[in-house]
């Protein structure tokens, strides 16, 4: 006997299933099944996975859906062909998309429409209506069954008595069918807690709303035959016989109204590329990039991916047409194709990197391009792209959101009916770089007896929810654009985002089903740039872009490799400030090492320091072969890039362009799926017979292996570099309109606004404090034309104010500035929030004398009067000004920053008597020296490359200080390393040449040295 599951749910269908749909196709095959049909509630978001899974195991996969309707009728739709497919995502999309995220709106008219192709399964309620079952036969014609579900409870009998009578009156024939909402019955717990987080109370009150057992699990065949009659078990396999529908079936098609009347698609790219390359080099096209550009468009005309290639080109000059400065990246961006067309500004010249990492036929897939945009101002780019294709046709991938540690234990422990405050206490004591094995130590620690059976059960339970789907959310920026209406291809949905629609497939399962995705993402950096080039513009009385920052500059590169930089693109954290004394960039292609060479990729297959000896002349570089000293001469002999390793799978080891990009893709996700194991021979005998050494097989191996934890590609680290360098020469050369622009272009970057002043500061740029008398919303240069302005911070950093009555302020001041409190209040339209928070601030200082006069006086308006009124300032009280270190608790309270003195400057008496050192001390400190450091914790880091070490930075009136804290000390001072605003750090200088940390061997919390000054630290994995 065998069964075909025509109802069941995945954990798709969001607090309902309990298993994913991978595991749910396996069962079923491990079962015997026939088919298995994934019927998640209005939605095929898990489809594409069971998809990939039953074609691994041979599985014959049913694609459906689930739908409650307005009027509560309950069916299954199953999609047959094509057509009916096509249908069911139409059907999914109109219900989605008249109603709010979240949730659907279906009604019978919209089903009845729709109703051609599809096959249904009717799921009664309780007490079925028999005008239900003559509607659907009515309208589905043959194609409409009633589903038999029994779970083995006290009237099974005569609820199929019932039914089939039902069946019989209404023309309908029964089938069987489980209403599956887990692969295996020992997930009815986890079960029961998505019942309860899905009605928002604990299981205990959830009475009826549960399911009284486990029945609803895929069973045996065996327990199916006891419970059902055989007729019903047969026609299901009837049915799956029906449904020859396969998602490999879907062919997507390019949107192609870019082509002009009269050319072909092909012709419309070389015309366009022809015209590229002639603006790039008005001299002359190089031979190598000309022969470069026609073997491209030659792969590209093969393979049809012209329309990709011009909807890319497309919205890049739309972008630039408004002044919107973006950069596109990844191999295909960064072909000679695309820099011709303008979407990248790598030239081809400088660097050997693989088209067919994107582009490959024996792979035919479509390529992936990256687009970075100015991210305040790519959502003009996003609604061209909805103007120009239409929503009918253009969407957003989705995010799928799942399950982490704290949002499962508070999910989780709410639903055993824990309490919010022993939540609260539990979450305290997690920390992003907890795994779950360490969960019952947090539980010890958060006051919770890990072997009592509730906490036993919450540790359990949430195991099994982390990754669990919490809901769908947008993609950063992948859009999906079609020929034909886009739902019949995929469901569309609205986003929380007004004006956004997102399908229900993300960025894995497009690139599984093979369909084209434009990512248009945002960039912070990218926003800084541009309105630093225009202040550098202003002050250079001309233009100036960013294609015209002088190339190869020294005195940059001085700057670079003496790791000063602070709020520079990419080299700016922790780790690559490290790394730069020892690499010292000079030149560009050094910077696209420096980019992908501190990454976890490299560091894991230990390609490091073997790169670094080889590069200072302490290690000789190893010569093998031609074609390999060819690939890796620019490396000293050491694979730094995906590329480097493709090109090895191919010269060295006999892969084709297309095995060594599915490689690539296996080193991105070997540890979970193992796919790498099946090219481990290949590589080993294509290099060894080849002539290479056992130990150079080994050896790249082991960096392959070094690669899944996050190998660097170098396409983006050569488009990377390229925004190392601009943001480096406009640091060096305007360090004020750099970290203006930064400022204004927060949130971005490793570095709070606070870190930014003092950086501007020791650069010489003079800093000036908010006041209302000179601020605007953004922070600006004064003057704007000068060679060296001075920086005035902007109004933007005042907490509680908002931006139209900053924006009031600077429109409505006078020429000779306010004259009052009362005339800013007036003019300006404040209101008391707004009063109160300026005067917080001490933005008021210039019209009351100091903050706390302010607030007095802010406090004495009458805003209740006619606002033409005069008002009379002159009964304000004198007050007394605040203390220093009132003034400075204050500014970080109001601003995050204070231009006053530095809070440590005011305790550096105190911890001078405790031989706590200064950052610029330490740094001038000698290795394997004791010494003691304190200092405000900016930033935590805990690389998941560096074996358990978190990286602290301390900072105080003369820098910054490194900390390097080892795991068991962590352990040991958890709480201390966790909870400290104020740190004091006992340990060891250790340096290597100018990069200096402090080892640390004891931490001791200081906070209360603060008083009421809050420090936040900006964490990073």
């Amino acid at each position: 006997m065998s069964y075909a599951e025509l109802h069941c749910l995945s954990n798709f269908s969001f607090q309902r299933g309990a298993s994913h749909p991978e595991e749910l196709v396996r069962r079923a095959h491990e079962l015997g099944y026939r088919a298995l049909a994934i019927t998640d509630e209005c939605s095929l978001a898990g489809i594409v996975r069971a998809h990939v899974v039953a074609k691994e195991v041979g599985m014959a996969l049913i694609v459906g859906a689930e739908f409650t309707l307005v009027d509560g009728l309950k069916v299954a739709l199953l999609a047959p062909d094509r057509d009916a497919y096509g249908d069911l995502s139409q059907i999914i999309t109109i219900a989605r998309r008249q109603a709010d995220k979240g949730s659907y709106r279906l009604t019978r008219e919209t089903l009845s429409a729709y109703a051609s192709h599809l096959l249904l399964l009717w799921l009664p309620a309780a007490e079925p209506a028999l005008a239900d079952g003559h509607w659907l036969a009515q309208h589905f014609n043959d194609r409409a069954w009633l589903a038999v579900e029994l779970h083995l409870g006290p009237d099974d009998r005569a609820r199929l008595r019932q039914l089939k009578a039902i069946a019989a009156t209404c023309g309908l024939r029964c089938v069987a069918a489980g209403d599956v909402h887990m692969h295996d019955r020992l997930r009815q717990p986890l079960q029961d807690v998505m019942t309860a987080i899905r009605l928002g109370k604990p299981v205990s009150h959830c009475g009826m709303a549960l399911f009284p057992n486990a029945e609803r699990h895929l069973r045996t065949c065996e327990a199916l035959s006891r419970c059902y009659p055989a007729a019903l078990l047969n026609e299901t396999l009837r049915i799956a016989e029906r449904c020859q529908f396969s998602l490999d079936s879907l062919r997507y098609e390019y949107a192609d109204e870019l082509i002009p009347p009269g050319r072909t698609a092909a012709q419309h790219l070389a015309i366009l590329t022809e015209a590229g390359l002639l603006r790039r080099y008005p001299d002359g096209v190089p031979t190598m990039v000309h022969e470069l550009v026609e073997k491209e468009l030659a792969l590209i005309a093969e393979l049809h991916y012209e329309p990709f290639f011009l909807t890319v080109e497309d919205i890049v000059r739309f972008a630039r047409s408004r002044h919107i400065l973006c950069q596109g990246r990844g191999s295909a961006a960064n072909s000679a194709v695309c820099y011709a067309l303008g979407i990248t500004e790598v030239d081809p010249q400088l660097g050997t990197l693989l088209f067919e990492r994107f582009v490959s036929k024996e792979r035919d897939e479509p390529p992936d391009i990256d687009v970075d945009f100015e991210h305040e101002r790519r959502e003009e780019v996003i609604q061209y792209i909805y103007g120009k294709y239409t929503r009918d046709r253009a969407a957003l991938a989705a995010t799928v959101i799942t399950y982490r540690p704290k949002s499962a234990l508070r999910d989780a422990g709410r639903a055993l009916g824990f309490d919010e405050d022993q939540l609260d206490r539990l979450s305290k004591t997690l920390v992003w770089w907890d795994k779950h094995e360490d969960l019952p130590k947090n539980m010890v620690e958060a006051g919770f007896d890990p072997a009592s059976r509730p906490v036993r059960m919450l540790m359990a339970l949430v195991s099994q929810l982390l990754r669990f789907p919490r809901h769908l959310s947008q993609h950063v920026g992948g859009f999906v654009i079609s020929r034909g209406p886009l739902a019949r291809l995929v469901p569309i949905e609205n986003a929380a985002m007004p004006d956004r629609t997102i399908i229900q497939w993300d960025k894995d399962d497009l690139e599984a089903m093979g369909l084209l995705k434009v990512d248009v993402l945002a960039l912070g950096m990218l926003t800084a740039l541009r309105r630093a080039l225009d202040m550098v513009s202003v002050i250079r009385g001309r233009r100036m872009r960013f294609q015209d920052i002088p190339k190869e500059d020294p005195a940059v590169y001085g700057m670079i490799q003496q790791a000063d930089t602070i709020g520079v693109f990419q080299i700016e954290s922790r780790a690559q400030m490290s790394m730069l004394p020892r690499l010292k960039p000079a030149c560009y292609y050094d910077l696209v090492i420096e980019v992908a060479l501190v990454r976890p990729g490299p560091i894991v297959g230990d390609m490091v320091h073997p790169y670094l000896r080889r590069r200072r002349g302490q290690e000789a570089v190893e010569k093998f072969t031609p074609e390999v000293d060819l690939i890796l001469g620019r490396t000293f002999g050491v694979p730094i890039f995906q590329e480097q390793v493709m090109a090895l799978a191919v010269a060295a080891a006999g892969f084709t362009p297309g095995e060594a990009d599915d490689l690539r893709r296996s080193m991105a996700s070997w540890r979970n799926t193992g796919k790498l194991e099946r090219y481990r021979d290949k590589l080993y005998k294509g290099l060894t017979g080849n002539g290479y050494t056992v130990e150079f097989a080994d050896r790249i191996l082991d960096q392959i292996e070094g690669f899944s934890e996050y190998g660097f590609p170098e396409s983006h680290a050569a488009s990377f570099a390229i925004l190392v360098y601009g943001s480096s020469w406009l640091k060096h050369y305007y360090p004020a309109a750099f970290t203006c622009a930064l400022l204004n272009s927060q949130p971005m970057g490793f570095y709070s606004p606070s870190q930014l002043v003092q950086d501007a500061a020791r650069h010489g740029v003079e800093i000036r404090s908010i006041d209302v008398q000179h601020s605007h919303w953004d922070c600006t240069l004064e003057p704007p034309d000068a060679p060296k302005p001075a920086l005035r911070l902007g109004m933007r950093l005042v907490v509680g104010l908002g931006q139209s009555a900053a924006e009031r302020i600077a429109e409505c001041r006078p020429a000779a500035g306010y004259a009052a409190l009362g005339d800013l209040q007036r003019l300006a339209r404040l209101d008391s929030k707004s009063l109160q928070a300026l005067a917080e601030a001490d933005a008021l200082a210039s019209l009351t004398g100091h903050r706390r006069q302010a607030l007095w006086q802010a406090a004495g308006l009458n805003l209740h009067d006619d606002l033409t009124r005069e008002q009379d300032d002159s009964q304000a009280v004198d007050l007394p000004a605040p203390t220093l270190g009132a003034d400075v608790v204050s500014d970080y309270a109001s601003t995050g920053l204070t231009l006053r003195a530095h809070p440590l400057s005011l305790l550096r008496n105190g911890l001078r008597k405790e031989k706590l050192l200064t950052a610029a001390e330490i740094l001038q400190g000698q290795p394997k020296q004791a010494a003691r450091g304190c200092g405000l914790v900016v930033g935590r880091q805990h690389p998941g490359t560096a074996n358990g070490v978190i990286f602290v930075t301390l900072e105080d009136e003369t820098g910054n200080v490194n900390v390097i804290v080892k795991p068991d000390l962590a352990e040991r001072q958890r709480k201390e390393l966790i909870g400290s605003q104020l740190l004091a750090v006992y340990g060891v200088i250790e340096r290597d040449g100018a990069v200096v940390h402090l080892l640390a061997k004891r931490l001791v919390d200081k906070s209360d040295r603060l008083g009421k000054l809050h420090i936040d630290s900006r964490d990073f994995r």
